[in-house]
C-alpha cells in the first residue's frame, strides 16, 4: 500500500429537493385543499476518522465527492426522501482545512565551475495555509464540514384564509461547494530522527513488533514506520520511524523533510548517531545540523523533549576517546545520551526502561 499523507479534493453537498404543487383531488370531494409535500434535505458531506486506514490513498483517484440531492416533494403531502451524506473515511490524526494553492518561487540558479552550465534549485511551494476545519484525533470522531441544502416547502404551507388554493412552492435551497487539503499527521508517543542509515528502523524492530525495511544503504526507509512498545504493566507507547534526514531537508531536500509534520505530535523524540563516522566531531556536527534543520522546520520541534542515542556500538568501541569525547560535550549542552547496538541488542534493555521510565 502506498504510503500518502496530503490530498487535496473538491466536495459538494446535495441540493434540497423542490416543494410539490399539488392539491387533493378525490371523489366527491371535487375541492380539496393544497397538499403538496416538501422537499427533502440534501445529503451533508461528513468527515469521519477511522483506525481502519492509515493513509489517504483512497483519495488518489477520488478527487470530486458529492452528497446526493434531495427528492422533490409529492401530492398526497407526501416528502420527498433526503439525499444521502457523503462519508470521507480519514485515518486518525488528519487535519481538514480550505485549499488555497500557494506561488511557487525559484530560488536563483547556481553557477559552477564549469563554463555556461548553471543548475536551478527546484522551486519551493509557499503554501497559504487555509482555515482549518478539523483535526481528528479521535477513533470515530465527525465533523459536518457541508450541510446540505434544505428541502422547499409545498403549497399546503402556503394556504390562507384569502388564499385557499395557492399555487407556488419553495425550491430546494442549493448544496455548496469546497475545495479541501487533508493532511495526516501521524499520532506517537516517541519519533526516531537521524541521518540516513542511522539504524532507525533496526531500532524500530527492536523496541516493537514493526517489521520495517532493513538495508545497508542509505535512504531504506521511504515512508514512516509505526510499531507498538509493550511494557511490563500493559502499558504501550506507539514509536514512529521517519525517513533519514540531511542538511536542508527544510527546503525539501532528502526524503525526511516530507515527513517532519510526522513527529509534529509525538511527545518526545530519540536522535540516533552513527558511531562508525569518522570523529566524535562529525558525530557531533551531524546532531547539531538535525537539531536546526528541525528547529527551522517548526519551533514546536525545537522546545519538544530529546534524548541522543549512539548507535552501532558493536562497530565501534563505546570506551575510545572518540565516543567518550562526544558523550562529554552532549553533556556539556545538556544533552542525555546512551550507547547501544540495535543490531546486536546491546544497551536496548537499558534504552526500554529510560523509555519506560520518561514515558508520557
Amino acid at each position: 500500500m502506498f504510503f500518502l499523507d496530503e490530498a487535496v479534493i473538491t466536495v459538494r453537498s446535495g441540493n434540497g429537493g423542490s416543494g410539490c404543487v399539488s392539491f387533493r383531488r378525490e371523489k366527491f370531494i371535487p375541492k380539496g385543499g393544497p397538499d403538496g409535500g416538501d422537499g427533502g434535505h440534501g445529503g451533508s458531506v461528513i468527515a469521519r476518522s477511522t483506525r481502519k486506514i492509515f493513509t489517504l490513498e483512497d483519495y488518489r483517484s477520488k478527487r470530486n465527492l458529492s452528497a446526493q440531492n434531495g427528492k422533490p416533494g409529492q401530492g398526497k403531502n407526501k416528502s420527498g426522501a433526503n439525499g444521502a451524506d457523503c462519508i470521507l473515511e480519514t485515518p486518525v490524526g488528519t487535519i481538514i482545512e480550505v485549499y488555497e494553492p500557494g506561488i511557487e518561487v525559484y530560488e536563483p540558479g547556481i553557477e559552477v565551475y564549469e563554463p555556461g552550465i548553471e543548475v536551478s534549485e527546484p522551486g519551493i511551494e509557499a503554501y497559504e495555509p487555509g482555515r482549518i476545519l478539523a483535526d481528528l484525533v479521535l477513533d470515530h470522531q465527525e465533523i459536518v464540514l457541508l450541510p446540505g441544502g434544505k428541502g422547499g416547502k409545498g403549497n399546503q404551507h402556503f394556504a390562507t384564509s384569502t388564499n385557499r388554493a395557492p399555487r407556488i412552492a419553495q425550491p430546494g435551497l442549493p448544496g455548496e461547494t469546497l475545495k479541501l487539503k487533508l493532511t495526516l499527521k501521524l499520532l506517537a508517543d516517541v519519533g526516531l530522527v537521524g541521518l540516513p542509515n542511522a539504524g532507525k528502523s533496526t531500532l524500530l524492530s527492536r523496541l516493537t513488533q514493526a517489521r520495517p525495511k532493513v538495508g545497508s544503504y542509505p535512504f531504506t526507509t521511504l515512508v514512516p514506520n509505526l510499531g507498538v512498545m509493550t511494557f511490563d504493566d500493559l502499558q504501550t507507547l506507539v514509536v514512529a520511524d521517519i525517513p533519514g534526514l540531511v542538511e536542508g531537508a527544510r527546503l525539501g531536500r532528502g526524503l525526511g523533510h516530507r515527513f517532519l509534520k510526522h513527529i509534529e505530535r509525538t511527545q518526545f523524540l530519540l536522535h540516533l548517531l552513527d558511531a562508525t563516522l569518522s570523529s566524535e566531531t562529525n558525530i557531533l556536527d551531524d546532531f547539531l545540523m538535525l537539531r536546526k534543520e528541525m528547529s527551522a522546520y517548526s519551533t514546536a520541534l525545537a522546545h519538544k523533549p530529546y534524548f541522543v542515542v549512539i548507535n552501532k556500538i558493536d562497530l565501534a568501541d563505546p570506551k575510545r576517546k572518540g565516543i567518550v569525547a562526544l558523550r562529554k560535550a552532549l553533556d556539556r549542552i545538556g544533552t542525555k545520551s546512551m550507547c547501544i547496538s540495535a543490531l546486536t541488542g546491546e544497551g536496548i534493555d537499558e534504552l526500554v526502561q529510560f523509555i519506560s521510565a520518561n514515558r508520557p
